[in-house]
């Protein structure tokens, strides 16, 4: 069943998308419409990106007044729960946003693994292929004529891990603990954040080096897209004085 669903929402749109885009995009490599693809999902979930990246540089932005709460009523778990979800609403932040076009964008990255190593391009599979999608003439596997797309590639594993590096720092600045004092939830806080900054990235380079090049090529292209949107929602919010310039 889930493979069904897999297949029919993930699998097959993604391989029809990128040949038609191979078909009407000029000169369009397999890597170019990895890119083109990538953006046009990440325009889609832009609504969604926008509340996720306000919603962190927010929850950021008030932690001194989390803070305060927490302090004031440290002995009534149920107020502090009930004050944390006021503050929320007062501020129009949703905590949970950041979760969603994480958990949309997973199966994209299984969708493109499939695709370029198991869709077995550039040979089309034209049992997948819509009615209204031609078979393209030639699928060029080779992004930019340098790199073979369907194969591994160091250099963008290495974009890949480095735009998630820029991205993360943005996202998560720096940790900031009251007089650094040392405690267990200090200590978790920290380890937390120094996996996220920097672990992380670590990861996403080596997973893209090991998947393939297209799976890299989208990780960077959608991290760059990220940066992008980052700055410009932060930059936003500076210019409406919700949030101090940092």
């Amino acid at each position: 069943m889930f493979s069904t669903f897999f297949s029919s929402a993930i699998y097959n749109p993604l391989y029809n998308s990128l040949i038609f885009l191979i078909n009407h995009v000029p000169y369009a490599d397999v890597g170019i419409a990895v890119v083109i693809l990538t953006v046009a999902v990440k325009l889609v979930l832009l609504p969604l990106a926008h509340t996720a990246i306000r919603s962190q540089i927010m929850m950021n932005a008030i932690k001194p007044e989390l803070e305060a709460i927490r302090e004031k009523y440290k002995k009534d778990k149920q107020e502090q729960a009930k004050q944390t979800m006021a503050l929320y609403k007062e501020k129009e932040i949703n905590p949970f946003a950041m979760i969603i076009p994480l958990l949309i964008q997973i199966p994209i990255v299984f969708g493109l693994y499939w695709v370029t190593l198991r869709g077995g391009l550039p040979e089309v599979k034209i049992d997948l292929l819509y009615s209204f999608i031609p078979i393209p003439e030639t699928v060029n596997m080779q992004f930019i004529g340098l790199i073979d797309i369907a194969g591994k590639s160091i250099v963008l594993a290495l974009l890949a891990g480095i735009t998630q590096f820029i991205h993360t720092k943005l996202s998560f600045p720096k940790l900031e603990t009251k007089n650094n004092e040392q405690s267990f939830k200090n200590d978790l806080a920290r380890s937390m954040h120094i996996q996220m900054r920097y672990v992380l990235p670590i990861i996403v380079g080596v997973i893209s080096y090991t998947i393939s090049a297209a799976v890299a090529l989208y990780w960077a292209t959608s991290n760059i897209f990220a940066i992008g949107q980052e700055i410009f929602v932060r930059r936003r919010l500076i210019k409406n004085a919700e949030i101090d310039e940092v």
